[in-house]
């Protein structure tokens, strides 16, 4: 579906999170686009500079509450939905009803589960939250703790890691973008499990974060006084990120894998780096890792691999939809180590959104997205 010439109509559904509010950072200088529903049931009814006061002086619909919406009068081309993990399912379930297709009250609060897969026509919905990125039901629950609502519509989403799925993320109705640790690994580690130049088997990733990653509701765990002067692991060996790796890996693999996962919080606002692991394989080395991954990603607008002995660190890409990558050859014979670096707020989150939103609207990739890093 081509945009080119038109503007895009854009709801940003949780817009008062830090995800919503780098949508709107992005979006507002989007020529292409017109953002013309904000939802946030905390602060209905404020504009959103009152907010984030950063976003001021733009012309912006005040924003509401999701229960309050007369999406008969709103009409949208890409709703972007930056709400917490496990209230996308419903709502966009409840977008089948509200737009217009054919699903009764009853049908809507008592079986979610058997909701119509398929999102009505015009509509196409961007999700960020980690609702639609697992596949698998019974996996999904494992890890989640409860069944998923709208199982039709999972199965129907689109992964929305740009550089693996663009052909199907630009005819998608539904797309699941990625976590920001899945991102991080998977951008270093599909094209080289893909050439089978490293053991699928034997993967460790180390991955540390900004605060930013946890959202921006209210936490004890994330006071200034909890997280400044130093930093800790968490959801060791039993984070959810780690599935969604696992089923991208496997994807390209071809069989089923299970990948050794930590995550890290660290006392900074924004960024990821993930220190990645591997074992050597097919008479594969360091350089011969190196050369695959530039070859991948050589026309790509978003990922490069930095110069040999260069080590990518997260201040190269903040506020920006880059992502960095190093490759190193380890002290352990047979093996090597492989960083990456994004902002987890942009392509980590809103800026990957952005991008997948240009595939699907066949519009320049790059658009609204060609800030460099800031720096320092």
């Amino acid at each position: 579906m081509s945009h080119e010439g038109k503007k895009i109509r854009v709801g940003i559904l949780g817009a008062s999170g830090y995800t919503g509010a780098e949508l709107i950072r992005l979006l507002v200088n989007h020529p292409d686009v017109e953002i013309v529903l904000l939802t946030a049931d905390r602060h209905a009814g404020k504009p959103i500079s009152q907010v984030f006061p950063h976003l001021f002086g733009l012309n912006l619909p005040n924003l509401i509450k999701i229960d309050e919406v007369e999406w008969a009068g709103v009409e949208t081309d890409i709703i972007f939905c930056a709400l917490p993990h496990g209230t996308t399912q419903e709502i966009v379930a409840g977008l089948l009803h509200h737009t217009g297709h054919d699903v009764v009250d009853e049908l809507i609060e008592e079986r979610r589960e058997d909701l119509i897969a398929g999102i009505p026509e015009g509509v196409r919905v961007i999700d960020l939250s980690a609702d639609f990125r697992i596949e698998d039901g019974d996996t999904y629950a494992q890890w989640y703790g409860y069944p998923h609502r709208a199982p039709k519509l999972q199965a129907q989403a689109v992964y929305g890691l740009t550089e693996f799925n663009r052909e199907d993320i630009a005819e998608a109705r539904l797309v699941a973008c990625p976590g920001c640790y899945p991102a991080s690994a998977l951008l270093p580690l599909v094209p080289l499990v893909e050439a089978g130049q490293i053991d699928p088997g034997d993967i460790i990733i180390d991955s540390k974060s900004g605060v930013t990653g946890a959202g921006r509701a209210a936490k004890e765990a994330n006071l200034y006084g909890e997280v400044a002067e130093g930093f800790h692991a968490y959801g060791i060996g039993g984070h959810r990120h780690g599935p969604e790796i696992e089923q991208e890996l496997t994807r390209v693999a071809g069989r089923p894998l299970t990948v050794n996962f930590t995550p890290h919080l660290v006392p900074m606002n924004r960024g990821i780096l993930s220190t990645i692991y591997v074992r050597l394989a097919g008479g594969a080395s360091a350089a011969d890792l190196r050369a695959t991954l530039m070859a991948r990603y050589d026309a790509e607008p978003f990922v490069d691999v930095v110069p040999e002995g260069m080590a990518p660190a997260t201040r190269h890409v903040r506020g920006s939809n880059h992502s960095l990558l190093g490759v190193f050859e380890d002290r352990m014979k047979g093996r090597a180590i492989l960083v990456s670096v994004l902002d987890n707020l942009v392509k980590g989150a809103s800026g990957q959104a952005v991008q997948n939103m240009n595939v699907m609207c066949q519009l320049p990739e790059t658009r609204a997205l060609e800030q460099r890093p800031l720096f320092p």
